[in-house]
């Protein structure tokens, strides 16, 4: 695959809004739905599916911009597994490199710890869910401190040097044991981990480099999406302490039900109500699709249960080409309220076909009638 911010049409520098307009122009442009029996778009549309998912995300998006799609991590499994040395094998089940020098373990600073994931659930009806939508979502989360650059440190001072861990973050640990002595490195519990410590805290966020915060972001829904599923908002979860990576958003798929249509899948299920008279003689009757009222023909003497296809008329398959279809079951109705000419009607039709039925007085309605004649 070429560079990605080619198949995106946009310039390395770009924001990540513009990233974004870039990826849903040319999703609709080149989906499958909208260019059928066309593998070249298909093909163009899951390169662009795939330049999105790397440059929408940061910390991916900066591997990408150092290392290219060859950089650490861009293939699954490379490399060998201890090219590290005798120290790595060691830290598998030490927790630390003996052979190391420094008060850190050799592993350099471990920074401040990544912020928390928050969790989401956002409420679609199904046209939503099929067709996709922007929907607003509420989270109470956390961002960088204005007042001291999210540092934590009061303004006009800075975080020192952790003197436990030298700014690394880990201490190391000595202890005996039958094989010797043995070495491992732990969280630095003076700094936490960050490798500073604040003596003058950010009276703002109190040290902590963040502050809560309520926001509202815009979610893409995928045209598709089902009920149970979920979307992954990469670095949009809260802020970390003192400058350190935001966690990401997962957003849980709820979908209202429908009045009428049912979905299994890709397809979309609708009981059609039918008089016995119309299942008879035939009618052309509306039902309600995801396009709109549409009509369905109903044959002369169609039966209680007869299903009929309408091909398309489903569900848009998630990041796959066409729809489901709506299958629409016929209930035929019998009457129950039926009034005396009505129901003389029935016993003339009835007759006529040499069909038995109950004498008059022989059900509810007949023994009802009788008592006030």
């Amino acid at each position: 695959m070429g560079d990605l911010y080619q198949t995106l049409g946009v310039d390395p520098q770009a924001a990540p809004e513009e990233i974004k307009r870039a990826y849903r122009r040319l999703a609709r442009e080149l989906h499958p739905d909208a260019n059928p029996d066309d593998p070249e778009a298909e093909a163009r549309f899951k390169e662009v599916a795939r330049a999105y998912e790397t440059l929408s995300d940061p910390q991916r998006r900066q591997r990408y911009d150092m290392f290219g799609d060859e950089g650490p991590g861009a293939g699954a499994g490379g490399g060998q597994p201890f090219d590290g040395g005798l120290g790595d094998i060691f830290s598998m089940f030490f927790g630390g490199d003996p052979f190391s020098g420094g008060g850190g373990g050799g592993r350099g600073p471990v920074g401040p710890p990544r912020g928390a994931d928050l969790e989401v659930t956002v409420q679609l009806d199904l046209a939503e869910a099929a067709f996709g939508a922007e929907a607003p979502v509420a989270v109470r989360t956390s961002e960088p401190c204005d007042d001291c650059g999210a540092s934590g440190a009061a303004p006009g001072s800075t975080p020192a040097t952790c003197p436990d861990c030298g700014g690394a973050g880990q201490v190391r640990r000595v202890r005996q044991s039958i094989l010797g002595q043995m070495v491992s490195t732990g969280p630095c519990p003076r700094c936490a981990s960050t490798g500073t410590v604040i003596d003058a805290p950010c009276p703002a966020c109190r040290g902590e480099g963040r502050r809560p915060v309520e926001k509202t972001y815009t979610v893409d829904i995928p045209p598709g999406i089902d009920a149970g599923q979920t979307l992954r908002l990469p670095g949009r979860g809260a802020a970390g302490p003192r400058g350190g990576p935001a966690g990401d958003l997962f957003v849980h798929v709820a979908v209202r039900p429908h009045e009428r249509l049912v979905r299994h899948g890709d397809d979309l299920h609708l009981e059609l109500p039918v008089a016995f008279t119309q299942a008879a003689l035939g009618a052309t009757l509306e039902v309600p699709t995801l396009d709109g009222e549409e009509t369905v023909e109903v044959g002369a003497g169609t039966p209680t249960g007869t299903v009929v296809r309408r091909r398309g008329r489903g569900v848009p398959r998630l990041q796959g080409r066409g729809r489901g279809d709506l299958l629409i079951t016929v209930v035929v109705e019998v009457p129950t309220d039926l009034d005396e000419a009505q129901e003389d009607l029935v016993r003339q039709l009835a007759e006529a076909r040499g069909e038995p039925v109950a004498p008059p007085d022989a059900g509810l309605m007949g023994r009802l009638r009788s008592a006030f004649r």
